[in-house]
C-alpha cells in the first residue's frame, strides 16, 4: 500500500532587478514576454479568474502539467495565483503564489511567496524553491 501524506510549506524568494515595476510586470503579464523565461503556455488569459496552462517535458521523460488561475492582479504591484503541478497523471502539488513588485531606486524588488501542499513525496518544498530561484534568475536575464 502506498503511503499518503502532505507536506505543507511556505518559502520566500527575493530578487532585485534593474528594471521598472512596469517592465517586470509586463514580463509576467504578456504571453510572449513570459515565454522567454517560463514554459510557453497553451492557454494564457491574464486577468482575475483567467487561466494559464502549459504541458510538456523532455522527449524521454514525464509530461509536466502546470495549471494556474489568477486570483488577484494589481497592475505593476501584485499578482496572486493558485496552481497545480502534475507529472504525467500524478498530482505533485497545489500552491498559492504571491508576486509583489516593489519600486526601488533604479529598479524593482520582487518578493515571491509560495505556500504549497506537496503530495506523497512526489515533490518537495526544497526542490520547488530551488527551481523558483533558477526561474527568477532566468527572468532577470530576460530583463537585461
Amino acid at each position: 500500500m502506498t503511503e499518503r501524506f502532505v507536506k505543507h510549506a511556505t518559502f520566500v524568494v527575493e530578487r532585485i532587478y534593474a528594471a521598472s515595476p512596469a517592465r517586470v510586470y509586463q514580463a509576467w503579464s504578456d504571453a510572449n514576454s513570459k515565454a522567454k523565461w517560463f514554459s510557453k503556455p497553451e492557454i494564457f488569459d491574464f486577468r482575475v479568474g483567467g487561466r494559464e496552462y502549459s504541458s510538456g517535458g523532455p522527449p524521454e521523460g514525464p509530461v509536466f502539467t502546470y495549471d494556474a488561475y489568477y486570483q488577484e492582479i494589481v497592475p505593476e504591484e501584485r499578482i496572486v495565483y493558485s496552481y497545480s503541478l502534475d507529472s504525467d497523471d500524478i498530482r505533485m502539488s497545489v500552491s498559492i503564489t504571491t508576486v509583489e513588485l516593489i519600486p526601488t531606486e533604479g529598479g524593482t524588488r520582487l518578493v515571491f511567496t509560495e505556500q504549497g501542499a506537496f503530495f506523497d513525496g512526489h515533490d518537495s518544498p526544497e526542490i520547488r524553491e530551488h527551481g523558483t530561484n533558477e526561474m527568477l534568475d532566468t527572468l532577470g536575464k530576460s530583463l537585461e
